[in-house]
This record gives C-alpha cells, sequence and structure tokens, in this order.
C-alpha cells in the first residue's frame, strides 16, 4: 500500500521524487525503492520525518508502539501525520505521537492498482492546505470520502475495507459453480470475473438502484428467479450483513485495545 500511494504520488506531479523522503529498515527495499522511484531513502524514521510537511504512516499496527516511541514530540507544529494503520485511533494517534495534526484514513486493497476506496477523517488542527494534499493523494489510489465522525472509519473497515475479501469468495464460489457444471476452471474463472466487473460498472454507470438492475434481469418463471430463491432460502442476504456487522464489531473491539 505504501508504494501504491508513492507512485500516485509521483505519477500525479504531487511532489517530485526528490522531495520525497521513505523511512524503511530494509537495506535491500530502500535500494529497489530508491533505483526504482528515484527517491531518497534512510534507515532512520526520525530522519524521513524530518523532511516532509505530511508525513504518511503505512506500518503494521504492531509496530505502531515502537514507531510512535521513536517520533514522539519530534514532529513540527506545521506538519500533519496522515496514517493507514488498520485499527489505529486518532486518540492513539494523537496521542502516541504527541502531534495533534493527524489524519487517519482507511483504504482498501483494491488501492494498489488506483481502483481503491478511501474514508478519511482530519483533527481540527489540520490546515486547509493539508487536508487538500491529502484528498489529492487519496485521489490516486481510487475514490476517497472525507467523514466528520470517527464511527464512520469503523464501519468503512467492516464495508470497504474487507469488503474486497467478501467480493473475492463471491467469485471463488462463482468459478466453483462453473467448474461443478463442466466449464475448465479458467473459462469460468474469465466467466465469473467480467460478469461481476460488467455488473459494478452498470450500477456505477446507470445510476439505478441494485434492485432495480436486478429486476431487469429476472424474468417471471425463469432461471434467474429460481436461482435468486435458492440464494433467498440459503439466508444470502442476511448471512452478508451479518458478516459486515461481524467485522464492524471486532474493528470497534481492536480500536478499544490500541
Amino acid at each position: 500500500m505504501a508504494e501504491a500511494i508513492l507512485r500516485g504520488i509521483l505519477s500525479k506531479g504531487i511532489a517530485a521524487p526528490q522531495e520525497v523522503c521513505v523511512g524503511e529498515p530494509v537495506e535491500a527495499r530502500r535500494r529497489y525503492l530508491s533505483q526504482a522511484h528515484g527517491v531518497k531513502t534512510t534507515a532512520e524514521n526520525k530522519e524521513a520525518a524530518r523532511r516532509g510537511d505530511m508525513v504518511i504512516f503505512s506500518i503494521k499496527p504492531q509496530s505502531l508502539p515502537e514507531v510512535s516511541l521513536e517520533l514522539a514530540g519530534s514532529l513540527r507544529k506545521d506538519q500533519t501525520a496522515l496514517s493507514i494503520i488498520a485499527g489505529a485511533t486518532m486518540r492513539t494517534l494523537t496521542n502516541g505521537l504527541g502531534h495533534q495534526a493527524v489524519i487517519r484514513v482507511m483504504p482498501n486493497t483494491p488501492a494498489q492498482i488506483g481502483a481503491g476506496m478511501s474514508l478519511w477523517i482530519a483533527a481540527e488542527p489540520v490546515p486547509a492546505d493539508a487536508r487538500q494534499t491529502a484528498a489529492a493523494i487519496l485521489r490516486t489510489l481510487g475514490e476517497e470520502k472525507e467523514v466528520h465522525e470517527e464511527k464512520y472509519l469503523d464501519m468503512a473497515t467492516a464495508l470497504s475495507g474487507s469488503g474486497p475479501a467478501y467480493v473475492f469468495l463471491f467469485i471463488e464460489s462463482l468459478i466453483d459453480a462453473g467448474v461443478y457444471m463442466g466449464m475448465s476452471r479458467d473459462m469460468a474463472r474469465a466467466v465469473a470475473v467480467q460478469t461481476v466487473l460488467g455488473s459494478t460498472r452498470l450500477v456505477q454507470e446507470t445510476g439505478k438502484h441494485p434492485a432495480e438492475l436486478r429486476d431487469m434481469v429476472t424474468s417471471p418463471g425463469g432461471t434467474t428467479a429460481e436461482a435468486l430463491r435458492a440464494l433467498e432460502e440459503g439466508g444470502f442476504r442476511a448471512t452478508v450483513l451479518r458478516a459486515v456487522v461481524a467485522a464492524y464489531e471486532k474493528s470497534k473491539r481492536l480500536g478499544e485495545q490500541t
């Protein structure tokens, strides 16, 4: 995800390579980033953080206490910290860093190909120009939406953050069904993937409610009606709802532990 952000920043001209410094503990990775993108790299997080107006935290949650301790009190007042760390609340970030100008982002994995969905919230001390820069950076990853209550980030964690896994499981199930009926796995994969992609684009580009589009496919007494009956008997909708709510509740519990 960090490299996706880096590519977006550079490709959209938000910053030039010489204006970016990456803190990376692994030497081979530093060498790669420097050669591939022309950016400065360092093994010292303090050195990387010292250089920029916006300091982006793209680390694993378990690394946050160590990094926070390292950087606590070292950020300038004119700097903004932007975090994509899963489960790290605004309170955890501001307290750990000893810094009030913080932006918390909930992205998702399709951001790696510029098709992501990111919800974000900015603390009150974050200036307008930093908010604009954050939005511009997130737009390089796909769609972005600013919210003004942190509870929506827990909801986004469950819906869009974990959401790709639900979609992947559905696609996998469609592929398995195709194979069960007698298609080759390659054929079933091509048909299932394009069906999901096309259906998603149809919702997006027509602006119609999914229920309306579903009705357009469903002829009375037809094959689609029979398939939908089987899905309803299996509790498809209720199961999806329970899954998303379970992820939401887990996200809230993780936030309380940090």
